[in-house]
């Protein structure tokens, strides 16, 4: 097996990974370190921050290593980003299902996520080990892309329910659980039993939806390089940027109604560049413009939908049900 080819030095590994830990501390124990509701412009303004700290990162990967690692970052983090807004549709059903306070929320996210980086690691690794391997693999990928994309269109319409998925019932039977809340833990005390708060079954929510968006999210990368540097840091930028731009659209993601036709169209597309990878390559620079053309136009085109509906007040997803 050749050795995996990687811009990504020891000392460049290190730096982006002390990076990533300053800058959670930093939220967790700065900025976030009282429970808080996160308002729109807080979320603005972390979302701003996230997405031009991955430009500034994007700028020196141009500026160490050329136009064509910088291009495919872009492009990676381009289709991380758009794939984690499909994220935030089922963060809100599972907020909403189990009742999670606006208070308490920005919790179980950040410890969500920072699992999310550690289990998003390993499946990368694993997934360039096992490409490098097993070349027949990127048309394994690539078929499930392909059907994923399809699905994904035929369903777009379709509500999600992860509150009574096969996972949620697993954890409830595993793990001794409460409908009480108690305060920001995880767990409480009732009756003399150590019992799981809803928070923690949100929490698993969170961790089984991210990984079931990672195995889209990882192949799909794979089709624009097979850097391990270049996709673990795209990866890590779009995730890192997930809480902010949660509280940033949560109460308005009806108005996507058509996000889901250009994710469909996103996952097809790179499903059928790995497919075909053998017989035509695509330059990484046609494939950042494909999935941006994609991805803006079913965006103008919700925005625009929403535009033209009736005028009426806005429903909160987060909100409790008002008590006759």
């Amino acid at each position: 097996m050749e050795p995996i080819h990687t811009v990504g030095s020891p000392v460049l590994w290190g730096g982006f990974v002390a990076f990533v830990i300053a800058m959670l501390a930093l939220d967790l124990g700065v900025f976030h370190r009282k429970a808080h509701v996160v308002g729109f412009k807080e979320a603005l303004g972390w979302s701003t921050v996230w997405i031009s700290l991955a430009f500034v990162f994007n700028g020196f990967m141009w500026w160490k290593f050329g136009s064509g690692p910088a291009v495919e970052f872009l492009t990676g983090y381009l289709i991380e980003k758009s794939l984690s807004i499909d994220n935030v549709f089922v963060f809100v059903v599972i907020f909403s299902a189990l009742r999670i306070p606006q208070l308490y929320q920005h919790r179980v996210l950040f410890w969500g996520i920072l699992s999310a980086l550690v289990l998003r690691a390993i499946m990368i690794f694993a997934g360039v080990a096992m490409l490098e391997r097993f070349h027949w693999l990127i048309y394994v990928f690539g078929l499930f892309l392909i059907v994923t994309g399809v699905k994904l269109f035929i369903q777009r319409n379709k509500e999600d329910h992860p509150e009574e998925g096969w996972m949620m019932r697993t954890a409830r039977r595993v793990i001794p659980s409460t409908t009480n809340f108690d305060g920001h833990h995880f767990f409480t005390v009732e009756n003399g039993r150590k019992l799981a708060t809803p928070l923690l079954m949100a929490l698993v929510l969170v961790e089984a939806s991210d990984i079931l968006f990672a195995l889209d999210s990882i192949p799909a990368i794979f089709a624009v390089t097979r850097d391990p540097f270049i996709v673990f840091t795209s990866n890590i930028f779009a995730i890192l940027g997930l809480r902010s731009l949660f509280f940033l659209l949560a109460g308005a993601v009806e108005k996507f109604s058509y996000l889901k036709v250009g994710l469909s169209g996103v996952l097809i597309f790179v499903g059928t560049k790995m497919a075909i990878i053998d017989i035509v390559k695509i330059h990484p620079m046609v494939s950042l413009v494909v999935i941006a053309t994609m991805l803006g136009a079913s965006i103008v085109a919700s925005l625009i939908k929403a535009r033209n509906l009736p005028a009426h007040p806005p429903a909160d997803p987060l909100a409790k049900p008002s008590e006759s």
